[in-house]
């Protein structure tokens, strides 16, 4: 069998060659090449000093001496070789000298990189087995492989072992312990009993690492196919506790008559829906975090307990764990969002089309179908066997009915500068309590939005003193909230629930 290598890297590898230096295919993208997987990376190792390979690639491609081919900004002998490719996972070839590493003080980078001209060395100080092999790039073919550490074998039996003892690779580089579990949960494998004893027993190693590079391989771990198992064993290795902590409170938490699961237990099925329907990253992790307010709303235990309020506290919990993992702020918000908001109600008796257009109001309506997603995860992760009952495909109906309608001051006809204009006023508080009044009143009857209905009323608000229109202002937001809990608890009362 021939391993399809792209002719950027056979280049890279024959020029490496020409000059009497060896070249190796290794890591990550052998592993995926003999698992007949796309590589997302190209990584290749040598025997020629960082210095050397720069000298060898100063110009390639097509490159010149005012833009050299490389990029060699660290200590530890990866040099980056720009290759010019339009394929983004072949734009740069990161080339690295045959190294041992020395001393792990800070649990995750070596103390000490000393280069070596013996590939077997190179390969002893790697993670783990299935990542520890070297293919002679003009090779191409699995025969030539050099394989130290069995990694074709734990390749085959779906195994993730570590190259020699666990407590050493994790002491070395306590990214690991996390790693494991994602190449596990990647590639849908098990993890070697040893390995996994080790990662159980060192779990607070994780302490060590920026929240960054944990952001990075939970988010990793997440979408991939097996996110949920993933998820699960992170919680039974305690791993959980040091990346998101606040999910182990509903662990063990019963719920009410409608639902069979603890709270844990739905998070982690809501997930799996959202695995399953190949959801992006927010609504994965929505629907992880969605009943993480639960634990501490709770009142009362067995069939009829509740949890009034678990969105509200489920969104700021959110907004905590995600921001502490350093996630980038609009997803973070995108989450919170979602969280805070998944308790909407769409039972047809009481959802009205004003309704609609205030839920849109206070989502935005480029967040409807996310929500819509998020409380089918909800759902399913209950035990429900449908998705989409009736009343949410209701709801769906009327979003699409109202989506022209105004849900937002800057979808009124006239904005801020009409207002201004017609009430011959500058800019400050007053132009937004008169944009609140004819936004409220255009949510009940849609008709009003008109450009003649609008210039009159703000005609009529403009003669009001600052404090009878500050006063209608309040009003207008204070009928907003009021119908929307008019509707909570009429929701309430008919099924006994928050």
């Amino acid at each position: 069998m021939k391993l399809l290598v792209p002719k950027e890297v056979e280049q890279i590898a024959a020029i490496l060659e020409g000059a009497s230096y060896k070249a190796y295919i290794v890591g990550g993208c052998l592993r995926d090449l003999l698992l007949g997987v796309e590589p997302k990376d190209w990584d290749l190792t040598t025997n020629a000093r960082p210095e050397k390979i720069q000298e060898l690639f100063r110009t390639f491609n097509g490159a010149n001496l005012e833009k050299p081919a490389t990029v060699y900004e660290n200590t530890f002998g990866t040099v980056g070789i720009k290759t010019g490719s339009a394929n983004p996972t072949l734009a740069i070839v990161e080339v690295t000298t045959f190294r041992l590493e020395v001393g792990y003080t800070d649990k995750r980078h070596p103390d000490e990189v000393k280069f070596t001209d013996d590939i077997t060395e190179d390969l002893a100080r790697r993670d783990f087995t299935v990542n520890a092999m070297a293919l002679p790039a003009h090779a191409g073919t699995p025969a030539a492989i050099i394989d130290p550490f069995d990694g074709r074998k734990d390749l085959k039996d779906g195994i993730i072992r570590t190259v020699h003892k666990p407590e050493d690779r994790f002491n070395e580089d306590a990214l690991r312990l996390l790693r494991a579990i994602r190449f596990a949960a990647q590639l849908g494998f098990a993890i070697e009993a040893k390995t996994l004893t080790a990662i159980q027993a060192l779990a607070g190693l994780l302490e060590f690492v920026s929240k960054e590079r944990i952001r990075d391989e939970f988010e990793k771990l997440l979408m991939t196919s097996h996110a949920t198992e993933g998820v699960e064993l992170l919680l039974r290795l305690g791993l959980l506790k040091h990346i998101l902590p606040e999910l182990l409170e509903g662990v063990g938490v019963g719920q009410n008559k409608h639902h069979i699961y603890t709270v844990f237990e739905h998070n982690l099925r809501s997930l799996e829906y959202a695995v399953k329907k190949n959801f992006p990253l927010h609504l994965r992790l929505a629907s992880l975090l969605h009943d993480v307010g639960k634990p501490r709303s709770k009142k009362g235990d067995g069939p009829d307990s509740t949890f009034y309020g678990h969105q509200v506290v489920g969104e700021r919990l959110a907004l905590r764990m995600l921001d502490r993992l350093h996630f980038p702020k609009k997803l973070t918000e995108a989450v919170a969002l979602l969280v805070r908001e998944h308790m909407f109600v769409y039972d047809p008796e009481v959802v009205t089309l004003a309704g609609v257009r205030r839920l849109l109001r206070r989502i935005g309506p480029e967040n409807a179908d996310d929500l819509i997603k998020l409380r089918e995860a909800d759902r399913i992760g209950s035990g429900v066997p449908k998705a989409q009952p009736y009343r949410l495909r209701h709801l769906q109906a009327m979003m699409e009915k109202v989506q022209r309608d105004p849900v937002s001051a800057k979808m009124l006809t006239l904005r801020g500068d009409d207002v201004m204009r017609l009430a011959g006023i500058a800019p400050g508080p007053r132009v937004g309590h008169i944009l609140a009044v004819l936004l409220e009143e255009v949510l009940d009857l849609p008709d009003l939005n008109n450009a003649d209905q609008l210039r009159a009323r703000i005609l009529e608000l403009a003669n009001l003193s600052d404090a009878d229109l500050l006063q209608l202002a309040k009003q207008a937001k204070k009928k907003a909230t009021e119908a929307q809990e008019r509707i909570d608890s009429e929701i309430k009362d008919k099924y006994s629930v928050q």
